[in-house]
């Protein structure tokens, strides 16, 4: 049963697309017989104070096999812009009416509805326009929570390409506009990576799994680490992958482009 606030509907929009480069199809690769994007949804099902969930793809002919999973599996799709994913999100959020938005990256399978909740609830107290999990969470269980207000600022006014490309940094780096709330760990974890980018990632997210027998069961944060502390060698899997590789890449075009102009 979901739990209706003032600020319903509470709309997660999850960004999908097959066009990886470092794991191509990545969306579609399987863990335990279901693909990680079957994962994402039925995770963020499991969360309380979600009204609805939507896949936000884009127009590449890639991406059609992703809008043909969301028909067959019930859930809402909207396709947009391949790299302005900023207007994507806008347009989708839009077209769900939402009133507050839930961002999910569709390579976070073990994305904690439990955790998604919590920002949630963060975010229905009142005094902010975003939310979000502190990177003191292992990377993997990212959740922003914003105003759709907040939203339609930043898709008016960004101009970035970091801006545009990963929705929301017009707004957490904005201080000054917009009232930020950051949700910090009890336990530093930001040493563990639990997305999906790469093999390496894959290899490790499948041994968790696998290990902890869930199925297509949700599980928590806590099991994992549990699981975790009796078999720590999984975690040199991928311990040396950079985390937001892809943010850093595009600060550095941001630079080149400011450069040049």
């Amino acid at each position: 049963m979901r739990v209706k606030t003032g600020l319903s509907p509470v709309v997660a929009v999850v960004q999908s697309r097959m066009g990886s480069t470092r794991l191509p199809g990545k969306v579609m690769k399987p863990i335990g017989g279901r693909p990680i994007l079957w994962h994402v949804v039925n995770r963020l099902k499991a969360a309380s104070m979600i009204d609805d969930i939507i896949v936000a793809t884009t127009e590449e002919p890639s991406d059609d096999i992703i809008q043909e999973w969301c028909r067959l599996n019930g859930t809402g799709c909207y396709r947009g812009s391949m790299d302005d994913v900023l207007d994507r999100y806008f347009y989708a959020a839009r077209n769900a009416k939402a009133k507050t938005v839930v961002r999910i990256t569709s390579d976070c399978p073990l994305v904690d509805p439990a955790l998604v909740d919590r920002a949630i609830r963060k975010f229905s107290e009142g005094g902010f326009d975003y939310v979000s999990l502190d990177p003191s969470f292992p990377d993997g269980l990212d959740a922003e929570v914003f105003s759709f207000d907040a939203l339609e600022k930043a898709y008016m006014a960004a101009s970035l390409s970091s801006e545009r490309e990963h929705v929301t940094p017009y707004i957490w780096k904005r201080t000054q506009l917009f009232r930020v709330c950051k949700i910090m760990s009890e336990t530093d974890r930001s040493n563990m990576r639990w997305t999906v980018d790469d093999e390496r990632d894959l290899r490790l997210v499948t041994a968790i799994y696998d290990g902890i027998n869930a199925g297509e069961r949700v599980f928590h944060m806590e099991e994992i680490l549990q699981f975790l502390e009796k078999n720590t060698a999984l975690l040199e899997l991928n311990a040396d992958i950079k985390r937001n590789e892809g943010y850093a890449k595009s600060l550095k075009e941001d630079k080149l482009v400011q450069q040049a102009g």
